[in-house]
């Protein structure tokens, strides 16, 4: 039987808030910590776990989808402003030119 979970983790969105009101950090960081909101904006992620209990065969699916999605907001957009929000700083290079980004 598989089954499905969505999760929200309302801890890690706290947890992030409280972190940010320490202070900036380098715009080096930022980028790094944005390129995942970006990359949530472009596709909903997704992950599965496939394994055998005692019950038979079991499946798990994991769908992560943000209301930057769903609100179809531009993932260089959602990367530019989570950078200068986190930095204080404009991105030193836009999120279409980076060689990490497949778009």
């Amino acid at each position: 039987m598989a089954r499905v979970r969505l999760r929200l983790c309302l801890t890690g969105v706290l947890l992030c808030g409280a972190v940010a009101a320490c202070g900036p950090v380098p715009v080096d960081q930022a980028e790094d910590q944005c390129f995942t909101p970006a990359l949530q904006a472009r596709n909903p992620l997704t992950g599965t776990n496939v394994g055998m209990g005692s019950d038979g065969l079991t499946g798990e699916l994991e769908l992560t989808v943000t209301s930057d999605f769903v609100q179809g907001r531009d993932p260089a957009e959602v990367y530019k402003s989570c950078v200068y929000r986190k930095s204080g700083q404009m991105p030193r290079q836009p999120l279409y030119a980076r060689p990490d980004w497949r778009g």
